[in-house]
């Protein structure tokens, strides 16, 4: 019996909760993700965070090439005791479509993983969720970030030699990739309002 003000279904058994565990349970609060068999919760989003993400959603799903989908809201499960939520993912049409499961998408069904960061995630974007990513063969990572009022996008590829991340390039104003498809998104319409 743990604390009282924290119910026992959400204290870790011994060696932690699994993907599995964590993928059946229910009501818990939004944006909970499972990190080495550990429950994290997030604060709620700030309005610069939500503008980026519906931001970068809308242009990598209207940009993307057939056979490529944009998501948001959904776990990944990666490992045995890994299944984080990334704030965006870029899937196959094929998992995105697929009903079953209806949960939660695979590693192998991500092209790319992005992460909006927050005051509460920095450490977790930054460090643990790329080398977790990296180690899941997830080929491509995003990090934004928020520098004097800019957003501010670093981009990095996987190599497959050593397993981890390198920096692909990072983008103020405007993003323009190649990779993982031709992309153009203009970074600073997520601070202008629709006409």
């Amino acid at each position: 019996m743990g604390d009282s003000s924290v119910p026992d279904r959400l204290l870790p058994p011994p060696g932690g909760f699994t993907a599995d565990d964590f993928l059946r349970m229910r009501g818990l609060p939004r944006h909970t993700e499972l990190i080495d068999g550990s429950l994290v919760f997030v604060s709620p989003q700030e309005k610069w965070h939500s503008r980026m993400i519906n931001l970068l959603l809308a242009e990598l799903d209207r940009q993307a090439p057939d056979g490529l989908r944009a998501d948001r809201g959904m776990a990944v499960k990666l490992a045995k005791r890994q299944a984080p939520e990334p704030d965006i993912v870029v899937v196959t049409a094929e998992a995105y479509d697929r009903e079953d499961p209806s949960t939660h998408y695979f590693a192998d069904d991500l092209v790319l993983a992005v992460e909006v960061v927050s005051p509460d995630s920095e450490d977790r974007d930054r460090d643990t969720k790329p080398r977790k990513y990296a180690a899941a063969g997830i080929p491509h990572y995003w990090r934004v970030e928020r520098t004097n009022g800019q957003a501010v996008v670093y981009v990095y590829e996987r190599d497959p030699a050593t397993g981890g991340y390198g920096v692909a390039g990072i983008h103020r104003d405007r993003l323009k990739v190649a990779a993982p498809f031709d992309l153009d998104i203009d970074l600073t319409a997520a601070g202008r309002r629709a006409r």
